[in-house]
C-alpha cells in the first residue's frame, strides 16, 4: 500500500501539521464530554456525528481524478465499510467510557496508535524494525504513565463490557486510518456522507437499545456540536489529509499525545489537579515518537 514511500527519508512537516492539530482536536474530548452532560452514548454519539457531517460539508470539495472512479456498488460498500468504522469507533468510544472507568477505558482506547503504527510499518517494509517498535513503547509508556496509577488503585472494577468496547473503539479507529491510506476510497471528499451515515446507524441503535428521551439542553446541544465539529468533524478532515503524506506510517505515533494532552486541558480547565507526571509522560511520548519516525 505505501511501499513506493520507502526511498523518502524528509519528515512530512504538512502531514505532522494536519495530524497535531488533529490530535490537539481529540484530546478536548472529555472536556466537551463533560459539559454535554448526562446524555446516552449512542444518543450523544449520533448527535455529534450529525454536527460533524453538517460542519465539514463545505469543507470536503470533490476534486476530479485522471483515476477511474469506483462503480456505483463500490461506492456504496466504501460509504458503508467507512461509516460503520466510524459508528463503531466514536458509539463504542462514548459507551465504554459510561460503563467502565475512564483511566482503564483510556489506557484500552488509546492503544490504537500502537496498531495501526505496527500494522502500516508491516505493510511498508514487510518487518517491524526494532525502533518502531521500541518508539511505540516508549510513547505507549507515556500515555500509561498517566492512567495505569489511577486503574491501579481503583482495581479490577469487572466492567467488561466497557473494557471490550474501548478495545473495539481501538480496533475501528486503527481500521478507519488504514483504510484512510488507500487512494481510491477518497475518504476525505467522502467525509460528509461517512459522518451523516454513521450518524443515522448510531441513531437507530440509539432509539432501539436507549428509548426516547427528553430533549437535551441548549447547554448540552452547544457541546454536542462542539464534539461533532471539532474532533469529529475537522480533526478526521485534517487527519485524512495527513494519512495522505507519503510518510504517513510516521505519524501514527503521535496520537500517543491525546491523553496527555487531554489531561492538561483538564488540569487547566480546573476539572483535575496538576500531576507532576504530565511533563515526564509528556517527554516520554515526544522520545517514542522520534524512535519510531527515524528510518
Amino acid at each position: 500500500m505505501l511501499g513506493h514511500t520507502l526511498g523518502v527519508s524528509r519528515f512530512p512537516w504538512p502531514g505532522a501539521g494536519a495530524a497535531g492539530l488533529a490530535i490537539i482536536l481529540w484530546a478536548l474530548v472529555p472536556l466537551l464530554m463533560i459539559a454535554a452532560g448526562d446524555l446516552p452514548p449512542l444518543r450523544l454519539s449520533a448527535m455529534a456525528l450529525l454536527a460533524g457531517a453538517l460542519g465539514t460539508l463545505p469543507m470536503a470539495r470533490s476534486r476530479r481524478r485522471r483515476a477511474a472512479l469506483p462503480s456505483r456498488l463500490q461506492g456504496v460498500a466504501i460509504n458503508l465499510l467507512g461509516a460503520l468504522l466510524m459508528a463503531g469507533a466514536v458509539g463504542a468510544c462514548f459507551a465504554a467510557f459510561s460503563l467502565a472507568p475512564p483511566a482503564e477505558a483510556a489506557l484500552i482506547t488509546y492503544t490504537w496508535p500502537v496498531i495501526f503504527l505496527l500494522a502500516s510499518r508491516w505493510l511498508v517494509l514487510r518487518r517491524l524494525p526494532l525502533a518502531t517498535l521500541g518508539g511505540a513503547l516508549l510513547a505507549f509508556s507515556g500515555a500509561a504513565l498517566l492512567v495505569v496509577p489511577q486503574a491501579l488503585s481503583s482495581g479490577v472494577s469487572g466492567a467488561w463490557g466497557g473494557y471490550l468496547l474501548a478495545f473495539g473503539t481501538a480496533l475501528c479507529w486503527a481500521l478507519f486510518s488504514l483504510a484512510s491510506q488507500v487512494p481510491s476510497f477518497r475518504f476525505g471528499e467522502r467525509m460528509p456522507h461517512l459522518l451523516l451515515i454513521a450518524s443515522v446507524m448510531t441513531g437507530i441503535a440509539s432509539l432501539a437499545l436507549e428509548g426516547v428521551s427528553e430533549l437535551p439542553s441548549s447547554r448540552e446541544l452547544l457541546a454536542t456540536a462542539a464534539l461533532g465539529l471539532g474532533p469529529y468533524g475537522i480533526a478526521m478532515l485534517a487527519w485524512n489529509r495527513a494519512l495522505g503524506d507519503p510518510q504517513a506510517h510516521r505519524l501514527g505515533n503521535l496520537a500517543h499525545a491525546v491523553p496527555v494532552l487531554a489531561t492538561l486541558f483538564l488540569v487547566i480547565a480546573g476539572v483535575t489537579s496538576p500531576d507532576w507526571r504530565l511533563p515526564l509522560a509528556a517527554g516520554l511520548v515526544l522520545w517514542g515518537s522520534y524512535t519510531a519516525s527515524t528510518r
